[in-house]
């Protein structure tokens, strides 16, 4: 029988769940936008599939740098944390002594 969740590992699960969907999004609006974008320019330009493909290398281009955005910034928010645990445990300590 599954045990249930405590509280942290519940939270964590949702945050992790948060997170992929957000990163979802934030290749695929870009992805489908710029493709549909340049799909229809081709069809109107009546050039190929060159509007198509620059549509589709822009995406991915512009989809790495939000995630790297998002993943430097959930870095220093994690190095905030472990910083401000440090720190109380520093005063925990002196305090005790």
């Amino acid at each position: 029988m599954l045990k249930p969740l405590d509280k942290s590992t519940h939270s964590a699960l949702w945050q992790a769940l948060g997170l992929a969907w957000e990163l979802g999004y934030t290749i695929a609006v870009p992805l489908v936008g710029l493709a549909l974008l340049g799909r229809f320019a081709d069809k109107w330009l009546n050039t190929g599939p060159w509007l198509f493909l620059t549509g589709v290398i822009l995406s991915i281009a512009i989809s790495s740098i939000l995630v790297v955005k998002k993943t430097q910034s959930i870095m220093n928010a994690a190095l905030a944390e472990d910083k401000i645990q440090k720190e109380n445990k520093e005063r925990i300590n002196s305090t005790s002594k």
